[in-house]
């Protein structure tokens, strides 16, 4: 079992000001995988249109679905595939294959979110209108036609660590949702006892960078105190992978304040992919 890399450099789900700094982030990344195993999604070059979808730059955003997909379906059965984004817009196409690709194998799936976010809004919840703040929502079933996944994936599949920034709409429906939650003070040591009762055979990881304490590591968009320590991550990620297998993940949201500055916030990022691809080695 080996991994194969997909840089996809999107850009268009995120609000922020610096959202075209996620090119550089992902170019960064690149350059530190190997080449033999890397592929580079191509985005659209303009922003897109919102084409009265509640949804900012959909036009973009659908149409890197549709390649990441695509892309995805060339990724050898063996392979697993490790998604650089680019914004959490990615993990739309990414996750749907992990879903499918799981089935296949009659395997009970589940989605590990480490996010400061819990990117559970819908167009009409959503204060940004920004696709990353909705795309586990998508995931779930609700958002706007064309960008939701077909079949949904379960909420009680998802387990939300690290989560820390939520807004009303999002709060409000975790009220009532199964998905189960892990704070960031407790992802390090805690994840194991939440995942075990669980009996996922396959776990799928999405790893937002923002989950991580910005006094190690600032290079995000939206950078939320009281985060994860690295160490805590990988630790976490160890834990995840023990007993199960890896159907894929994703690394988001690397926004460096210059292009010069993306060399030097690297190395949590690749400790990050270490631990990520530690299962691929051993296998």
């Amino acid at each position: 079992m080996a991994a194969t890399f997909l840089v996809v450099p999107e850009w268009q789900g995120s609000a922020s000001s610096r959202s075209m700094r996620l090119i550089d982030g992902a170019e960064a990344i690149r350059g530190d995988l190997p080449s033999s195993a890397t592929r580079v999604v191509e985005i659209p070059l303009g922003a897109g249109d919102a084409v009265g979808s509640g949804v900012h730059r959909y036009s973009s955003l659908a149409v890197v679905r549709e390649r990441l997909a695509e892309a995805l379906g060339q990724v050898p059965v063996s392979d697993v595939p490790i998604v650089i984004g680019g914004d959490c817009g990615v993990e739309l196409a990414a996750v749907e294959h992990a879903m499918a690709s799981a089935a296949s194998r009659k395997a009970r799936l589940g989605v590990l979110w480490f996010d400061a976010h819990p990117d559970l809004n819908t167009p009409a919840t959503s204060p940004s209108a920004a696709f990353s703040g909705m795309v586990l929502r998508a995931l779930l079933g609700d958002g706007a036609p064309g960008l939701v996944a077909a079949p949904p994936l379960d909420p009680a599949s998802v387990v939300l660590a690290g989560t820390r920034a939520l807004d009303d709409g999002e709060a409000e429906y975790l009220e009532e949702s199964p998905i189960v939650r892990i704070d960031a003070d407790a992802v390090g040591a805690g994840l194991a006892s939440v995942l075990d009762p669980l009996g996922f055979d396959e776990v799928y990881l999405h790893v937002d960078l923002d989950v991580l304490d910005p006094a190690e590591f600032d290079g995000v968009p939206d950078p939320q105190p009281f985060g994860v320590a690295t160490a805590d991550l990988t630790a976490a990620i160890g834990a995840a992978l023990t007993g199960r297998r890896l159907a894929g993940a994703a690394i988001t949201m690397f926004a460096p304040a210059s292009p010069d500055a993306a060399t030097g916030g690297l190395a949590p990022i690749l400790r990050i992919l270490s631990a990520l691809t530690a299962a691929t080695r051993t296998r």
